[in-house]
């Protein structure tokens, strides 16, 4: 049984990957924001003091919002990066440590096809999911050669509440149906619609399985066969 430790892991993508693990027998430490503010060091650290040797990380915690790049503010920004990218570095640094000492160990971070490639309207969430990838690379460098990996995976519009705000906007800012807004969603991306969270969840577990050793410093596509 391993100890996995999944932060946004209280709904959507996060809730999915919890489920996973569980079903697989392992103990689940599924974190929301009333557990630990990922922004905090100081709550980050005393946090996985108390867990304990950790042997999957799964940086999923998230937000997103869109704006033009000239109405972004520096707050906007800022918060992208915190969750999107900060977050992840504290807890990656928290349990890397303990997972080189024990030659054992996987880190996950959850980005976005945003991650990969520029987006209109995503100035500070693109650039953030960007970060993600260059910190997983980053650390897949470091443990290049041990038994710890670091991976990405990167999904497009995935059935959460995140695509229902994005849904919303499109509602309000071009007076289409829900059911149209939805639909542009989709035809962002060559798969036609929008992911389920369970096959992010399955493309985590995949990553963090312990027969994928040789996998480290990947990110893995899921969009349908669009961004390389």
């Amino acid at each position: 049984m391993r100890r996995v430790v999944v932060t946004g892991g209280t709904r959507g993508i996060g809730a999915a990957v919890a489920a996973r693990f569980r079903a697989a027998g392992d103990e689940v430490f599924a974190l929301g924001r009333a557990d630990c503010d990922i922004t905090d060091e100081a709550a980050v650290t005393a946090l996985f003091a108390d867990l304990g040797p950790v042997d999957v990380l799964v940086n999923n915690a998230g937000i997103a919002s869109s704006a033009p790049l000239g109405k972004t503010t520096v707050a906007q920004w800022r918060t992208q990066h915190d969750v999107n990218a900060l977050g992840g570095f504290l807890c990656t640094r928290a349990v890397l440590p303990g997972m080189l000492e024990r030659d054992s160990g996987r880190v996950v971070f959850v980005a976005s096809t945003a991650g990969k490639v520029g987006q209109r309207y995503t100035a500070a969430y693109s650039s953030a999911k960007h970060a993600a990838i260059g910190l997983m690379r980053a650390v897949a460098a470091e443990v290049a050669g041990t038994g710890v990996t670091s991976n990405a995976v990167c999904p497009t519009f995935t059935r959460t509440d995140i695509a229902a705000e994005a849904v919303r906007t499109i509602v309000d800012r071009t007076g289409r149906t829900p059911g149209d807004a939805e639909a542009a969603l989709a035809s962002a991306s060559p798969l036609g619609r929008l992911l389920e969270p369970d096959e992010v969840a399955f493309a985590v577990e995949f990553l963090a399985a312990p027969h994928a050793g040789a996998v480290n410093g990947q990110s893995l596509v899921l969009d349908g066969g669009g961004v390389q």
